[in-house]
């Protein structure tokens, strides 16, 4: 029964990878860089959060906020952070320097934020964890003596729903079409009439959006927020989609679950200061392996979504 515990547990802790993994697979598969910012959006949504619960609205406009209120108010401030960054790393830098810049300057640039705003946010609020004041009820049922807790069950059929949304979009709506068509060839995209400047935008906003559902989630979950949450987070989801394939929206899901399930299960048996071998090991024997993933292409990059 212990162990069926630790296989929910990982259901729940591989939602959160999934989503943050999938926002990572977006960058990738599309636009073919790694956006370094995504651990950053999903830190942010958290730390807003909690700061507008605690506080509300800095100079006096609020007093605190209902933390579902100020949890919102933090994605919207993922979302918009997300489309500067595309302003700034993107499409600025590529408007100027043109295909010298499609992959080193703005994987450096989105660095070059990451570094500006988890300093900022400790600036801020310190480098102490903080405790989110989230749902107070105890939000516990048991199915059969397993406990669930509905935050995180919720979280995980959100998480379902976010996918299964991305892929019809993705496959079926023009902006999706559009998307692929960037990511197969962008010079046959604007010969073909496709606005990038107006389609580009779109994976930001999805990468920000996905971030801070996921920065949200987590905070409720596990009701406790830090400007370095995202760098643990970030990695993993990072493994995760290796693992699962790069630029696969649903490879992603699956090496998200996986790197859940391998974390929890390492914990259950050798103890927690053994999972980051366990994970960083998982992903050198992909490589070896199976360097594609297991939804993967052997050709990485534009064109794979």
């Amino acid at each position: 029964m212990l162990l069926i515990q630790q296989l929910v547990n990982s259901l729940m802790l591989g939602s959160v990878y999934v989503t943050v993994a999938v926002a990572f697979t977006l960058t990738i598969g599309i636009l073919n860089f790694l956006n370094f910012t995504i651990p950053t959006l999903f830190m942010l949504t958290a730390m807003v959060g909690w700061a507008l619960a605690n506080w509300g609205v800095p100079f006096g406009l609020s007093g605190p906020l209902p933390w579902p209120w100020a949890l919102l108010i933090g994605i919207l401030v993922a979302v918009v952070i997300s489309l500067i960054i595309e302003r700034f790393t993107f499409r600025y830098l590529k408007m100027k320097y043109g295909d010298s810049t499609e992959h080193a300057i703005p994987l450096v640039s989105s660095l070059g934020f990451l570094l500006v705003l988890e300093n900022l946010v400790r600036l801020g609020y310190g480098t102490d964890a903080q405790r989110f004041p989230g749902p107070s009820a105890d939000l516990t049922m048991t199915v059969f003596g397993i406990f669930f807790r509905l935050p995180q069950l919720a979280s995980l059929i959100i998480v379902v729903f976010i996918v299964i949304g991305l892929t019809w979009l993705l496959k079926s709506s023009r902006i999706g079409r559009g998307l692929r068509a960037i990511a197969e060839n962008p010079d046959a995209a604007n010969i073909l009439g496709i606005d990038t400047h107006k389609i580009v935008p779109v994976v930001f906003m999805l990468t920000g959006l996905l971030c801070g559902l996921a920065g949200a989630l987590f905070a409720v979950n596990y009701g406790e927020v830090s400007p370095q949450m995202g760098d643990d987070i970030g990695t993993k989801a990072i493994a995760g989609m290796v693992v699962g394939g790069l630029g696969s929206v649903w490879g992603a899901v699956i090496g998200g679950l996986i790197v859940g399930l391998t974390e929890i299960m390492t914990i259950h048996f050798f103890g927690a200061d053994t999972v980051q071998v366990a994970v960083w090991g998982l992903l050198l024997v992909a490589l070896l392996l199976r360097p594609q993933g297991l939804f993967g292409h052997h050709a990485i990059g534009k064109g794979k979504l």
